[in-house]
């Protein structure tokens, strides 16, 4: 997706002139188009990532609108402590967008993964988390950060086209089937494995499939609640711990509305159970986000 939100902020950039754009020294490759639309409102603050969101609270005080960027982990966890205080306790149109969420950086191990991002921010007050899952909801997400003026999260991931079998909602998207007996809800690019299961799978006619992709989720979508309501399974698949992630939040939720439930699987980022480190690709394997686990996931639900 990194790309693709250059390519639209390069374009927001030219059109408002209140924008400032900071980097903790990240976006080769990236960001250059940014750089030259921006002038001297491109800021590249260095290593010194608390420093950058100290200095965006105070031009959003000021009355600019204000984006910080870094990869996920150096943007979130150095800096929780200025985002908690300077931007969401102050309600301050600052966004933070972090690339390559989740497992997102691979190989170079924990340090550079996110599996707990959105439960460390999502808590804070004012604050929006937003976790597209296709290039058109990323670009919809940063039409809808920009508008409300109010503190904001960005996780990018892996970015791809919205397939034609969805249809875009407010909460992200849907794919509605018939004779339902399955509610799937996933959040973010791992949505992509999940569509890669349900085209070879033999019960995919009979699923639900949901894309949210805000947090926090404070109350079910309509259509969600009655999908749930119906088939009375969900499916929750997340590249992120299951605590302060999408499968707490809908199971709560589940349990405030007394939905009746016969049964509920969680399948979330599950770390480092081996104590290695590899791609992506390999840790959606370990933590059974893998297309093929998903799928017999999907089989046990009939």
């Amino acid at each position: 997706m990194r790309k693709h939100f250059s390519k639209y902020i390069e374009q927001f950039a030219i059109e408002n002139d209140d924008f400032v754009f900071i980097t903790g020294d990240l976006g080769y490759k990236a960001l250059e188009g940014v750089a030259q639309n921006l002038g001297n409102r491109f800021i590249n603050a260095g290593v010194a990532e608390q420093n950058m969101i100290g200095m965006a609270a105070g031009m959003a005080y000021k009355g600019f609108r204000v984006l910080c960027y870094s990869i996920a982990p150096f943007i979130v966890y150095r800096c929780l402590e200025q985002i908690r205080n300077d931007v969401c306790f102050h309600d301050l149109p600052v966004t933070i967008v972090g690339n390559g969420g989740g497992y997102g950086y691979g190989i170079m191990g924990s340090s550079h993964h996110t599996l707990d991002d959105i439960a460390c921010l999502s808590g804070l007050p004012n604050i929006t988390c937003y976790i597209p899952a296709f290039l058109e909801d990323m670009n919809s997400s940063l039409d809808t950060i920009f508008a409300n003026q109010r503190p904001a999260y960005l996780r990018l991931g892996l970015g791809k086209n919205i397939p034609d079998t969805l249809s875009v909602k407010e909460y992200g998207a849907i794919a509605k089937g018939s004779n339902v007996n399955l509610t799937i809800i996933v959040q973010g690019p791992v949505a992509n494995n999940v569509l890669e299961a349900l085209r070879g799978n033999k019960h995919s006619t009979k699923i639900d499939l949901f894309v949210l992709n805000k947090m926090p989720v404070r109350s079910l979508p309509d259509e969600l609640r009655m999908s749930i309501e119906r088939t009375k399974k969900a499916l929750v698949v997340e590249e992120h711990i299951t605590v302060g992630g999408l499968g707490s939040a809908i199971s709560l939720l589940i349990n405030e509305g007394a939905l009746p439930l016969q049964k509920f699987v969680s399948l979330r980022a599950e770390g480092y159970p081996n104590g290695l480190f590899g791609s992506q690709t390999y840790h959606y394997e370990v933590s059974g986000l893998d297309s093929k686990n998903i799928s017999k996931q999907i089989d046990s639900f009939f």
